[in-house]
């Protein structure tokens, strides 16, 4: 099995849950019943939420040097918006960032999803760095929502969802926003990695693309194969 190594911490909740799932369908898939060896580095919270992007590029830049050197042989950032460093950081680093954004594309393409709907915290909405990558990389249509539902969604990351709080609130937010673009999009983005923990248990005509899921399961394949 290869040595995957982790940035986590942004937030914990989510980090929780890609060390766990990793470690129990890299266990179901192996023959021999073995978890696989993780090197897990995690940061803390505030530096993303300041939303300085010197210090996001440099603190991202030093987690993955400290992977590298103690042997991971690729690295996964457990978190959709810290995604905006991995251009800087990976022309200074030898190994690769498995990229949530094709871990998205890929499930997209396979299932013919032509038009996204992107959710999750204001700079991850906002910002170019996963709109672009898909677009570029995989030809898909990536709109977003309005100011005042961008606005919305920001308070329930920053405020609840990466803090552990999974509200009746936020969850009838994102199911009703899902339902007012339902005619334009061909699925929608859970691009916060603690919203497919919230919606867990829903079902939508909108099929979802659970960044987490899809994710976790790159890192999987990665480990294994």
């Amino acid at each position: 099995m290869k040595l995957l190594g982790l940035i986590g911490g942004t937030s914990y909740h989510s980090t929780l849950e890609y060390y766990k799932a990793i470690n129990a369908k890299v266990i179901e898939r192996n023959e021999t019943n073995s978890n696989p060896e993780l090197l897990l580095y995690s940061i803390n919270m505030d530096v993303m939420r300041r939303q300085n992007t010197d210090e996001i590029n440099s603190t991202y830049l030093n987690a993955a040097k400290k992977l590298q050197q103690a042997g991971a042989e690729a690295i996964i950032i457990c978190a959709n918006t810290p995604h905006m460093a991995v251009e800087f950081v990976q022309s200074q680093i030898e190994i690769p960032f498995l990229h949530i954004g094709d871990s998205i594309g890929e499930e997209a393409v396979k299932r013919n999803y032509k038009t996204l709907l992107l959710l999750g915290n204001r700079p991850t909405i906002t910002k170019d760095f996963l709109k672009n990558y898909l677009t570029e990389n995989y030809d898909l249509e990536v709109i977003i929502p309005e100011e005042k539902a961008i606005e919305k969604s920001h308070y329930f990351v920053s405020k609840e969802l990466t803090k552990g709080k999974f509200s009746n609130e936020a969850k009838e937010f994102y199911k009703v926003l899902i339902e007012k673009h339902k005619d334009k999009i061909d699925a929608a983005i859970l691009g916060c990695t603690e919203l497919p923990i919230l919606l867990k248990d829903e079902t939508s005509h909108t099929p979802f693309l659970k960044t987490t899921d899809l994710h976790i399961q790159t890192a999987v394949d990665f480990i294994v194969d």
